[in-house]
């Protein structure tokens, strides 16, 4: 599946410019309809080392109000975490009803990277891939609105922007180890994708899958997903309520 995507898509640096600054502002809205309609909505971002999550929910959350939007960038377990069942840190970090919170990298660590490194049996990824389904089956019967994004590189792409990272000084230590071998073995990791996705798409928890060597579309694209998503599952009174009570602040 992945292989076949046409990863030359693109979007010219002006016409982002554009369309990116009204994408933000509406996003922006949507987040006081959230809030007003006390609807969870959780933005899971996965994807390659060096795909541009980081860059990209920057610029999704430098125009939010911090107190309706939330970043969490997952790290591995602390020793006090692992005494607990894997999910038990997942649940702690759901958003509050009314709350919108971005994931940068997720619990499907556990069956793309931790598989890989062969730190989880088979009989372990099994179980995995069932609790996480169950995890997100659960919150989207309380209400949650889930998008799951996979930011898609190609392996050359992977390639050059490693290489850019790692020839500037000010930049290089964001290269780890870990990001070496995923490169190393790509095609693996890219089998452990495509059976991720198959397995956990869904229509309450749907995978967007983002062609992103280009980043300038797939920013437009994320945010598009991100805001029509949202909007089909508010009421339109509210979406309208909220629109113009964003514009009058504005104008006032």
């Amino acid at each position: 599946m992945l292989e076949y995507l046409n990863l030359d898509l693109a979007i010219p640096k002006e016409e982002y410019r554009a369309r990116i600054r009204d994408l933000q502002q509406r996003v922006y809205e949507l987040e006081h309809a959230v809030f007003d309609s006390k609807i969870p909505v959780m933005i899971v971002f996965e994807g390659w080392s060096a795909c541009g999550k980081g860059r990209l929910i920057q610029i999704l959350s430098e125009r939010m109000d911090p107190r309706g939007f939330r970043v969490v960038p997952i790290t591995p377990p602390r020793t006090a975490e692992t005494r607990y069942p894997w999910m038990w840190r997942f649940w702690l970090k759901i958003p509050a009803r009314g709350q919108i919170v971005a994931f940068d990298t997720s619990w499907y660590q556990r069956v793309l990277a931790d598989r890989i490194h062969k730190n989880i049996s088979k009989d372990e990824l099994s179980r995995s891939y069932q609790e996480i389904t169950e995890f997100e089956e659960q919150l989207a019967a309380d209400g949650t609105i889930i998008l799951k994004f996979w930011l898609h590189i190609s392996k050359d792409e992977q390639k050059l922007r490693l290489k850019e990272l790692l020839d500037d000084k000010l930049t290089a230590w964001q290269v780890s180890e870990s990001d070496r071998i995923q490169h190393k073995k790509y095609d693996k990791f890219l089998d452990a994708a495509e059976d991720m996705l198959a397995r956990t798409d869904s229509p309450h928890a749907p995978w967007t899958i983002v062609e992103a060597n280009d980043p300038y579309f797939a920013r437009i694209k994320v945010f598009e997903t991100i805001v029509n998503a949202i909007e089909a599952q508010l009421p339109a009174d509210v979406l309208q309520r909220s629109r113009e009570e964003m514009r009058g602040a504005v104008n006032a």
